[in-house]
């Protein structure tokens, strides 16, 4: 571990003049939290609806996306830890006024809970996918001669199928968890203006599920089911913007910080990349796009829904790096 002695209590790096210890690992792990725990979130309801053979990219493959993301993002919280051989102390106690520990109990859960989940459809998933290309073929054998090399793993495929339902539910409890959790996350530190809003909670749970109903969108090939998917994410995406107006309303009926913070966003140095890539490119564009659709304009439905997976993905950018830079002073 190096050490810096600071003659200076001024322009400190990432300590003054604003405090920036966070990097493009968290809202990385932000936005990948939120997509997975969508992603989840749809399947296990879906398929307690009864709806398994009818949306099957729902149900079915859209999960198996799910222990990617989530393993994707956790690797990116871990290149952020400072002391990264330490990180299972997480897993020593539970602190129930601790956001972090929630978290980290969460993922400790849903993470191979969607192993599992993944693992139930399996041979379905091969069955589904095989026969087009032989590079596909070879990877999908070769994943099936591994996994069941074994007799018992045969039994436990039964196990886990059988005990579905169960699963389904404990998703859908810890998929919304997760969810809100990557708001909370933020909201949790009072210190910073901008992340102490009650709103971030939900708004972070609802763009979630917003970037993971258009995933599905774009995946299916149902018409049905995309058209479902397609309302779900202007409900989403009409939802998410009335909790944005709400947040900076909120902002502006408050202390004076609180109107900086909201300040920075209306007319400061985030205006333009908050209001045109996030709620422009990422928001209002793709609801166009979505209703033109719906009323029988040939839109490709990969353009709204990457639009919506970018503004995501911006949007926790801009909320990280703003929430750093402000402060109370007063």
């Amino acid at each position: 571990m190096s050490e810096e002695i600071f003659v200076s209590g001024r322009n400190i790096p990432n300590i003054d003049p604003v405090l920036h210890i966070w990097h493009w690992q968290i809202p990385v792990y932000l936005f990948l939290g939120g997509l997975a725990a969508g992603l989840m979130f749809f399947s296990a309801f879906n398929y307690l609806r009864g709806r398994e053979n009818k949306h099957e990219v729902t149900v079915k493959w859209a999960s198996f996306i799910v222990p990617i993301a989530l393993v994707l993002g956790l690797i990116a919280l871990f290149l952020d830890l400072k002391h990264q051989l330490y990180f299972w102390r997480l897993y020593t106690t539970i602190r129930f006024d601790s956001p972090m520990s929630w978290g980290a109990w969460t993922l400790m859960a849903i993470t191979p809970l969607s192993f599992l989940w993944c693992f139930s459809y399996l041979r379905e998933f091969v069955s589904a996918f095989s026969g087009k290309k032989k590079w596909i073929d070879k990877a999908l054998n070769f994943t099936m001669n591994i996994v069941f090399k074994f007799k018992w793993v045969a039994t436990f495929e039964a196990y886990v199928i059988k005990n579905r339902k169960a699963m389904a539910w404990a998703n859908v409890i810890l998929s919304f968890i997760l969810g809100i959790y990557t708001g909370i996350l933020l909201s949790a530190f009072n210190a910073r203006p901008l992340w102490n809003s009650s709103i971030l909670g939900p708004l972070f749970l609802v763009s979630g599920l917003s970037t993971a109903a258009a995933l599905i969108m774009w995946l299916t090939k149902d018409k049905d089911e995309r058209k479902l998917f397609g309302q779900i994410d202007l409900l989403l995406i009409g939802l998410e913007l009335f909790l944005i107006t709400h947040m900076f309303m909120g902002f502006l009926a408050g202390s004076q910080v609180k109107i900086e913070a909201a300040q920075l966003f209306l007319g400061g140095e985030f205006t333009a990349a908050f209001w045109t890539f996030v709620v422009g490119i990422g928001l209002v564009i793709p609801a166009i796009f979505e209703i033109m659709k719906l009323r029988g304009y040939k839109i490709p439905v990969a353009l709204p829904a990457m639009l919506i997976l970018i503004g995501g993905l911006i949007f926790r950018f801009i909320m990280v790096d703003a929430g750093q830079i402000t402060r109370f002073l007063y």
